[in-house]
């Protein structure tokens, strides 16, 4: 287990989080992934089926300006999803991930590819593609998507414990049947003091979104409070996910905060919030080094082998976020379960 060091320097501040626009389109409600174009253009897919379209069977996307305006309508993809918590944009190709699963109880999950020319954003993208993955170790629900240069997938999940696993397919895609999932790292996430979110303190460990850079150099995953950046050498997403990360961000209260990506510049960062009038908050990057903080640590098992389970006691800070999530879980968890189980079928 490698825990960051106190007083460690960041090779990339980030300056204070500014706002860069608001949603206003009524039908966007859910923001759950998203996305940065080249040009500035963001585009973001809600949670499962937009509640404005009850009974929608297709995956509805969303292109938006720099300033929120909704650029030509809604691009609607003939595929009915189970629960999409996070999107990917890769070589004119869109990836939803149909990967939430409230009540862990699906068999399989999915990625559904499409794609999608922004230059040509009306053109006929096309037929659906859908992957489906099984986990090695039972049911998870997760939020967070993290598509490698070369196009390897890996899964974060979203644990109570802070205690995420790190999946990706263990063998080629292939649409035709399940392919297996092998269990890579683990990443342990301890409180962060930073206010914010549905469900008090446990919401500063649970993964709701991630992201990787146009360039391939860095790694971004948000939890509903915090940002966490790591640098990303070649391909390897777990090895980039044992180092300490560059920077840990604490992000602006919001209602559900599951949305990150990176800006086109693969270092500042674009975070959103489901709920109506969402914001989007732009986190700049900067030149000058900074101080982070030890929040995280992450381990990971070489060429892909399934993590052992930990038989040893947690560091203290872990050990208080745990004692905290139990108690946050009793008051708040029955009533976001709830709103979570309304909208989303099994």
């Amino acid at each position: 287990m490698i825990a960051a060091p106190a007083g460690a320097e960041s090779p990339v501040d980030y300056g204070p989080p500014t706002s860069q626009c608001t949603i206003t389109d009524p039908e966007i409600d859910e923001l759950s992934g998203l996305v940065t174009l080249p040009s500035g253009d963001l585009l973001l897919v809600e949670d499962s089926a937009p509640e404005p379209r009850p009974g929608a069977t297709s995956v509805l996307m969303y292109r938006l300006d720099s300033t929120c305006a909704v650029q030509d309508g809604v691009v609607e993809f003939d595929q009915d999803p189970r629960d999409i918590e996070d999107l990917a944009f890769q070589d004119n190709t869109v990836w939803f991930a149909d990967i939430g699963d409230n009540g862990m109880s699906r068999a399989n999950i999915a990625l559904i590819a499409v794609a999608y020319d922004p230059a040509q954003p009306q053109a006929d993208s096309g037929a659906t593609e859908v992957f489906r993955f099984g986990y090695p170790d039972g049911p998870h629900d997760a939020e967070a998507l993290l598509l490698a240069p070369d196009g390897r997938p890996y899964i974060v999940t979203k644990e109570l414990s802070g205690r995420s696993g790190v999946y990706r397919p263990a063998g080629p895609l292939d649409s035709s049947t399940e392919v297996a999932m092998e269990r890579v790292a683990e990443l342990e996430f301890a409180m962060t003091a930073t206010p914010g979110g549905p469900v008090g303190r446990a919401g500063q460990v649970l993964v709701t979104g991630g992201a990787v850079a146009a360039d391939g150099t860095h790694i971004a995953l948000r939890t509903y409070t915090d940002a966490y950046v790591w640098t990303l050498a070649g391909n390897d997403v777990a090895r980039a996910l044992q180092s300490d990360p560059i920077a840990v961000i604490a992000l602006p209260d919001a209602p559900q905060g599951e949305a990150i990506s990176f800006a086109p510049d693969s270092r500042s960062l674009l975070i959103g919030s489901e709920g109506l009038n969402s914001l989007i908050t732009a986190v700049p990057a900067t030149s000058q080094p900074e101080k982070t903080r030890p929040d995280t640590a992450a381990t990971a098992e070489p060429d892909g082998a399934s993590a052992p389970a930990d038989t040893g006691s947690a560091s203290s800070k872990v050990t208080a976020g745990l004692i905290a999530v139990a108690m946050v879980a009793v008051v708040a968890g029955a009533t976001w379960l709830a709103r979570r189980f309304r909208r989303k079928g099994p």
